[in-house]
Formats: C-alpha cells, sequence, structure tokens
C-alpha cells in the first residue's frame, strides 16, 4: 500500500518572475515611504533655513542700531528711563493737565500733602551731589537722614569716677551722666523761573537746568547756616555753636604761625590726627606765607593730583562763608568736623510747578522747598582762633 505521506504533492516551486515582481514593488513601496521622508525632512531643513535669516536680518539690523548708537554725539547714549522719572520730567514740561494717566499715577503715589509733587529718587540724589560743590562742610561733616521733625542723640555729659581703695575700705558710689542733643530740622525753599522756548526745546535737560539752579541756591544758602547759622529757623553754625575753644592768635590783625602750631596741639591726639583745617580763599593766602622758626613754610603744597595742601600736615578745606582774619572774628577752625558736627536732611524734596504767576513774561516758576537740620553734637574735638591778644 502507499502511505499517505507519500501520497501528498511537493509544494510547487515559485516562479522567478513572480518573485521579482514581488520585489520590485516591495522597492518601490519602501522608497515611496523613503520619499515621502526626506521630503519632510527637507521642508522642516527649508523653513529653518528660512527662521534662521530672519534672525539673521534682525541681527544686522541690532548690529546696525548699536553702531548708530555709539557713534560721537552732544550727549550720552539714551538709556532706560524709569516711569516715575519720566513722569517728573514730563511734569515740568507740560504739567500735570497734559499728562498721560500712567504719568500721573506715577507721581500720585509721591504727592506732598502741601501740594506739589515729591521729585523722583535720581532727581533728588543729584540735588545732593551738587550741594557738595557749594557747601564744603558737607563734605567734612557726618551727614544722615531723619525721618520726623528732630533727630535727638544721647550725649555723655560726665564720666565714671574711680579710687584706689583699701582691703576693707568702703567702696566709694560713681556713675556716667548722660543727657541728649536735639537737631530740628529747618525748611529752606526757594523758587526758580524757567524760560517756555527752554521747557518746549526737546533738546535741552529741563531737568538738568532745575537741578542746576535749585542747587545753587540752596547750595549758598546752606553753606552760610553751617557756618554761622543762628539755629532760629536755620541750622546752628560751627561759630556760632557754644562749647568749641578759642584760641588766641595773640595779635588782632596779622595771623602768627606759633598761635596755629599750639592751636593744633591743644586738641587731643584721636581728633588731631583725623582733623582738618577750614578757612576762607582770603585767609588761606594769607597763611600760605607763613612760616616756622626755622623758616620753614608751615604751608605745603599737594605732590599728587587729586591730593588736597597741607597746612602742619593736616588738609585744608577752603569755605567762603568763613569770616576773613580780622579784628575779634574768628577766621580758621580746625578738628575732626566728622566728631563734631552732624548734619541731617529731611526725606523727600517737594517740587510745585506754577505755571500762572509769571505767564505774562513767558516763564514758568517751579517751587522747592527742602528740610534739613545742622548742629554740634561734640564740640571738644574742634578749636577756632580769635584774632584777639587774649580771649
Amino acid at each position: 500500500m502507499t502511505s499517505p505521506l507519500e501520497t501528498r504533492s511537493a509544494p510547487e516551486a515559485e516562479d522567478p518572475i513572480s518573485m521579482a515582481t514581488r520585489t520590485v514593488e516591495e522597492l518601490r513601496s519602501g522608497f515611496a515611504e523613503f520619499r515621502t521622508g526626506a521630503e519632510q525632512r527637507l521642508g522642516a531643513i527649508a523653513a529653518l533655513e528660512q527662521r534662521m535669516g530672519t534672525m539673521d536680518t534682525l541681527e544686522q539690523r541690532i548690529r546696525d542700531l548699536e553702531t548708530r548708537a555709539n557713534r560721537p554725539s552732544g550727549g550720552p547714549a539714551p538709556a532706560e528711563v524709569a516711569l516715575e522719572r519720566r513722569a517728573f520730567t514730563s511734569y515740568l514740561r507740560r504739567g500735570d493737565a497734559r499728562m498721560v494717566a500712567e504719568e500721573v499715577r506715577a507721581l500720585v503715589v509721591g504727592d506732598d500733602a502741601k501740594g506739589g509733587y515729591l521729585a523722583p529718587p535720581e532727581f533728588s540724589r543729584e540735588i545732593i551731589k551738587d550741594l557738595v560743590e557749594f557747601s564744603p562742610v558737607r563734605a567734612v561733616a557726618r551727614v544722615g537722614a531723619m525721618a520726623g521733625a528732630s533727630i535727638i542723640l544721647p550725649k555723655r555729659t560726665g564720666t565714671t569716677t574711680a579710687h584706689w581703695v583699701g582691703e576693707e575700705e568702703e567702696r566709694p558710689e560713681t556713675g556716667t551722666t548722660y543727657g541728649q542733643v536735639e537737631i530740628p530740622a529747618h525748611e529752606i525753599a526757594c523758587f526758580v523761573d524757567v524760560s517756555l522756548r527752554i521747557i518746549e526745546d526737546a533738546a535741552v535737560d529741563v531737568e538738568a537746568e532745575v537741578s542746576s539752579a535749585l542747587a545753587e541756591e540752596f547750595g549758598r544758602l546752606e553753606g552760610a547756616a553751617f557756618i554761622a547759622g543762628s539755629g532760629v529757623k536755620q541750622p546752628l553754625g560751627l561759630l556760632s555753636a557754644t562749647g568749641v575753644a578759642p584760641f588766641a592768635n595773640g595779635h588782632a590783625t596779622d595771623l602768627k604761625s606759633d598761635a596755629l602750631i599750639k592751636m593744633m596741639y591743644s586738641l587731643p591726639a584721636q581728633y588731631r590726627n583725623t582733623g582738618a583745617w577750614m578757612m576762607s580763599s582770603t585767609t588761606l593766602a594769607a597763611v600760605s606765607t607763613l612760616k616756622d622758626g626755622n623758616g620753614n613754610y608751615l604751608w605745603r603744597e599737594a605732590y599728587a593730583a587729586g591730593q588736597p595742601a597741607t597746612l602742619l600736615g593736616r588738609p585744608v578745606v577752603e569755605a567762603v562763608d568763613m569770616p576773613d582774619a580780622a579784628s575779634g572774628e574768628m577766621p580758621i577752625l580746625f578738628g575732626d568736623f566728622a566728631t563734631a558736627y552732624r548734619i541731617y536732611d529731611r526725606v523727600g524734596m517737594s517740587i510745585m510747578r506754577d505755571p500762572y504767576t509769571v505767564a505774562a513774561k513767558g516763564l514758568v516758576r517751579f517751587h522747592a522747598r527742602r528740610r534739613v537740620g545742622g548742629g554740634m553734637v561734640q564740640p571738644a574735638a574742634l578749636r577756632k582762633l580769635k584774632m584777639a591778644t587774649s580771649v
């Protein structure tokens, strides 16, 4: 018998043409998929190149702007300006009636209770910097800020006293007494008139114009008060304060070198080693000719740029408000001014724009006010020369 396995037919071999056809179709299908993917990738590359071209264009524009900004001009390159500063400049130029809402809100934050607007911090700092040029006392005294009508400084008025005692001897009582020094804030006010043509001219920095005028007037008034102020509606000045020991010159009109030397060394060493001289230019000219007993000039010119000239080895501060050397006057101060005298600025400076008072003259008036206090806190750190034969 024949086995079933033997009767089953063997599989037919595939036709070579069919195999070739099937292979070609598979290749075509694979190529089509590859082409589709390649086209998608080429499209992405084209989009990326387009974006890169846009970025190159932007970078070129930025470089062009930077090139133009770096070219020499009549002033510094413009910088980002704070909203408060833009608002304040707009207020100076046009008043609050023509300001945009955003600028008004920026100024209302600093609205002064008695009218006007508080200047932005940048403007106030510029004023303070300029004051040093007009009021040299600020350059040597200690300057701070007060938040109220006055500032009170504790002061030790007595020192402890100790004694040598025996083994079982009763110990003496001792103690330290304290007092206080109060420096009130006094008001300084002025106004400046600015031409409408200057305000309307966009090329003119109105802030700088107003700042310069206010700094000059405030500096003139403060400088005189810090030197000889009475303390009534103004700071108490260095020459008006009690407690500063006078030193006789020995002659009513002619400055004596021996008097300057003795006055300098009458100060404790801790004040003398950090001290400075203060005098007017007229007195300074007379002092520069003085010599010691060996024929050496007391005055020494500065050896390096930016360094002050010295008198007996200590720097000299020229103060226009100091009196000249005349009979009965006190033309020279010497000592540690930072320890002896304090200046306190009240927070904020108020500016009010008045377009009506002098409108007929084509001017706009800017009213300014600020509060400052000054007073002596340690008179022992100073000496003053008196033009007399005795004190």
